[in-house]
């Protein structure tokens, strides 16, 4: 086995022109239905978590000095952190479904075309 002759094909087919076909085409459609959601899910859920950070930073006396008035906005921050945090996977859901509802056409039509049927 020749692996001089393997890696040097492995290096060329990096370098090759891509020709642009159908199945790259669908998987084009499907990252393009799917990235707003992933991309929201990931945003919003990291700053909700931040928020709920700051919520219980401020309700154990962490982050400024330990008043009843700073205990109090804790809970209530760290109650929207939840709220947020428990949201986050719903409204995910339901992106993601309206994405691929919106690419569907285009998506089944390609993947008939492929699959020849």
């Amino acid at each position: 086995m020749n692996t001089d002759k393997i890696y040097a094909e492995s290096i060329a087919n990096q370098y090759a022109p891509k020709d642009t076909s159908k199945v790259v085409a669908l998987k084009k459609l499907d990252r393009k239905a799917k990235r707003p959601s992933e991309i929201f899910a990931y945003t919003f859920g990291t700053i909700m978590t931040l928020v709920l950070g700051i919520g219980m930073c401020l309700s154990m006396g962490v982050i400024g000095n330990t008043t009843q008035t700073n205990f109090i906005a804790g809970i209530i921050i760290g109650i929207v952190g939840l709220i947020g945090v428990g949201v986050n996977f719903p409204i995910y859901k339901r992106l993601r479904a309206n994405g691929m509802k919106k690419y569907a056409g285009d998506i089944m039509l390609l993947a008939n075309d492929i699959s020849g049927k």
